[in-house]
């Protein structure tokens, strides 16, 4: 779990960038995550990474979607303007155990109408990212973006 430090600045940075030790390490905490290895040394040796290097950057570094499990995460999706579009999205959403706290519609203009939902992801049963890609296979959903998290 992340630690509430106010002194310290957090970025976003694309992946390719990152030095292969740290994209290991989020590797490595997948793996364990998905129970993929029994321990942290079965692990790191899948990955080929050293237990010092996982030990050093393992509370440092976490793939966006999962600094955003347990809070407050408001999507943004244009939906098709035909009946029911809507109401697959919130079932979606409530099937995942994601709590809707607000639905704001605005008026459909060229037959596409832009949504924001926030959801409480607290007792979400998967990730954010998941539920994102599977809102995206919806037949009326053109769009879904995570617009903010608090």
């Amino acid at each position: 779990m992340m630690k509430e430090d106010k002194g310290l600045k957090f970025y976003l940075v694309r992946e390719d960038i990152l030095p292969e030790a740290i994209k290991k390490t989020i590797k490595v905490k997948e793996i364990l995550k998905h129970q993929q290895a029994k321990t942290i040394n079965e692990a790191v040796r899948i990955m080929d990474l050293s237990r010092s290097a996982f030990y050093k950057y393992k509370d440092c570094v976490f793939p966006f979607y999962d600094v955003t499990q347990g809070k407050l995460v408001t999507l943004s999706m244009n939906l098709s303007d035909k009946p029911g579009e809507l109401s697959q999205v919130l079932n979606m959403i409530a099937a995942s155990n994601g709590s809707i706290l607000t639905i704001n519609q605005g008026i459909p203009l060229q037959g596409m109408a832009n949504v924001s939902i926030a959801i409480e992801t607290k007792d979400l049963q998967l990730s954010v990212e998941d539920l994102v890609k599977k809102l995206e296979t919806l037949s009326g959903v053109r769009s879904v973006y995570v617009i903010g998290q608090a």
